[in-house]
């Protein structure tokens, strides 16, 4: 089984970087464990606090519980990844089953900080963009799907989203194997690192 992690900014392209990779393979090769599924539980939290939750800093994410089903993963274990709603910001009842496969790619801002997960990484990848690119993104994506106004996600983008990022998400660039700048429009870095994955799997199979 090859782990990888890939991670970067907020509005980075992580999420194209890992689908491109993910469409090279066969259905049931890679699965990807989104982080954001193990942020923890804020149901206990009046309606109107919630909201002021900070995403983007390392004590809002269950790492023991994502490091837990990743080993049991890794010992040939089925597992039940949670789901979590940016919507009511609560954990949600439905789980997802998560079967073991060859390639398990684990995505988030935050996967290179948790020094544990960082440690059953085969591979570390960050994705690199430029910060007015991301805040574009973050905009276009929060309206969508998260119901917020452009002002509303560029007042969180300057009050927390871009603090977050120099304190906690920058800094683990230097863990990183591989550096993919341009996000997901980089597409020979893509290719490079799809090949890369590959030739590992090659290996194992032999």
């Amino acid at each position: 089984m090859l782990i990888i992690g890939i991670a970067g900014g907020t509005g980075s392209g992580k999420t194209t970087v890992v689908n491109e990779i993910v469409s090279g393979f066969s259905s049931g090769e890679v699965v990807v464990i989104p982080q954001d599924s193990y942020y923890k539980d804020s149901s206990h939290i009046p309606v109107e606090e919630r909201q002021k939750i900070n995403f983007d800093e390392p004590a809002s994410i269950e790492w023991s519980l994502l490091v837990k089903h990743l080993k049991e993963l890794k010992y040939g274990k089925a597992i039940e990844m949670p789901t979590y709603s940016y919507l009511t910001c609560t954990r949600q009842q439905a789980t997802i089953p998560i079967t073991p496969c060859e390639v398990i790619i684990v995505e988030g801002i935050l996967v290179l900080n948790d020094q544990e997960l960082r440690e059953m990484l085969d591979i570390k990848v960050f994705v690199d963009a430029d910060p007015d690119d991301r805040l574009i993104r973050v905009i276009a994506r929060d309206c969508v799907e998260r119901g917020r106004t452009p002002m509303m996600v560029i007042d969180r983008y300057q009050a927390v989203l871009k603090p977050m990022h120099i304190k906690y998400i920058e800094p683990t660039k230097q863990y990183a194997d591989i550096i993919i700048p341009q996000g997901g429009n980089n597409t020979v870095a893509i290719r490079l690192l799809a090949d890369y994955i590959d030739g590992r799997l090659q290996q194992n199979r032999k």
